[in-house]
């Protein structure tokens, strides 16, 4: 057997060993594969999950699909809680699940409405028809109500589709800042009204990463090593080279076109969705006790929550706040 021979044979096995310690990881998005999930794809693309032992596979969303369910079924290893509600939930229901890191510190979700028609603000949309997803009316719908006044009398049904939008110069609908504007400029000619639910005051984290306390008490390596990977994920996809996410999102999504990925891109990058704020002197997914306490007590005062609910049940610090990946 010569040197070369045995070498070889050392580094097949090496690479054997080290591919059947890589820890498997399933993680469900909440919705289908879009820009705003481009660290992730980033990080799998890159083969970054990889350098941290982690088969990572992810798993997408969408209307049909109900990933929050799959992760308290244990068929998630984590997943995308949409917002702080839903880590509030956990809390409130006393479901054994937490949130581990905040993937956005601007909540996204916008509501749209035709320009030069006088709905041009939160406050001008009073009394008129809005229309809303049944997850936004138990969640961020109270927000508005408590703050501007509306009533559920203007509630109408949301179909996932700007087809009402289209036929209706009065519509107003909820949407993401980073799709849906870009849609109705390219049939329309123009962008909407886009009134930014961050811009009103409201505090809540959004695409908050999720898993089971058990995970977090039992196998706190795993829950970092995931963390840390997925930092340096968006830290690549946001001040390097996206194309590799790029390209693992069009091939997940065959309905991305190049133009609305680098639209959302940029808009996730102009509007400091995923890195702002706290995360400038604590690094992307920063959360803290303070704003955790004020979006509670935002909410509490509208009646979603009781007031003296333990809601730090439904978040940890543990992985978060380290400086890690830190764009210098």
């Amino acid at each position: 057997m010569t040197r070369a021979f045995a070498a070889a044979i050392i580094f097949t096995l090496t690479m054997t060993q080290a591919a059947r310690a890589a820890d498997p990881v399933t993680f469900g998005l909440d919705w289908v594969a879009e820009p705003e999930y481009g660290g992730y794809y980033q990080a799998l693309a890159t083969g970054i999950y990889k350098k941290y032992g982690l088969d990572v596979t992810i798993v997408e969303g969408g209307p049909e699909v109900n990933n929050a369910e799959l992760l308290v079924a244990g068929r998630l290893t984590f997943d995308i809680t949409s917002n702080s509600f839903l880590a509030l939930n956990f809390a409130q229901e006393k479901i054994p699940f937490e949130a581990v890191a905040a993937g956005f510190q601007k909540d996204p979700d916008v509501l749209i409405a035709h320009p030069g028609v006088g709905n041009n603000s939160f406050a001008e949309l009073k009394g008129k028809p809005i229309a809303i997803s049944s997850d936004t009316r138990a969640s961020w719908w109270n927000y508005l109500k408590a703050k501007y006044g509306y009533s559920d009398s203007q509630l109408r049904p949301y179909g996932f589709s700007l087809t009402p939008f289209f036929t209706n110069k009065q519509a107003i609908q909820e949407a993401y800042v980073t799709d849906e504007p870009y849609l109705v400029k390219q049939k329309t000619g123009h962008f909407p009204v886009v009134m930014m639910l961050s811009d009103s005051g409201f505090d809540g984290y959004a695409s908050l990463i999720a898993t089971s306390d058990k995970l977090v008490k039992t196998n706190p390596d795993l829950v970092q090593r995931f963390i840390d990977a997925s930092t340096e994920g968006w830290y690549s996809y946001l001040y390097g080279n996206p194309a590799p996410a790029f390209a693992a999102i069009e091939k997940a999504n065959p309905d991305m076109t190049p133009g609305l990925l680098k639209y959302g891109y940029d808009q996730i990058k102009a509007r400091g969705i995923v890195d702002s704020g706290d995360t400038k002197k604590l690094g992307i997914y920063a959360m803290t006790n303070a704003r955790w306490a004020t979006f509670f007590n935002q909410m509490a005062a509208t009646g979603l929550y009781d007031k003296s609910m333990n809601y730090k049940a439904g978040y940890t610090l543990q992985f978060v706040d380290h400086g890690f990946g830190l764009k210098k």
